[in-house]
């Protein structure tokens, strides 16, 4: 890190104001485990049933977007055979 002449650290492309970095909160590992466990707690996790459907539906679009991109490769290489075919 450098320092400009305006008081400001450089740190790649990202300028912070000198006084900000001073000022950043200090807490306590307790402190944070409690906050995780508050944030954690207003999570609303889905249901299995959810899991399942979407678990299904990610198989599905997978298997889909596989046959697709294979169909395109498959018409791609065609082509270019053809195409390279008229030069030899």
């Amino acid at each position: 890190m450098t320092e400009s002449s305006a008081g400001l650290r450089v740190r790649g492309a990202f300028f912070y104001p000198q006084e900000s970095i001073d000022e950043v909160a200090k807490t306590s590992p307790g402190e944070f485990i409690r906050q995780v466990r508050a944030e954690t707690a207003k999570v609303v996790w889905p249901t299995r049933k959810e899991t399942v459907a979407t678990a299904i539906m990610v198989l599905i679009m997978t298997g889909l977007l596989a046959f697709f991109f294979f169909g395109t490769d498959a018409a791609f290489s065609t082509l270019v055979r053809k195409l390279l075919s008229f030069l030899g």
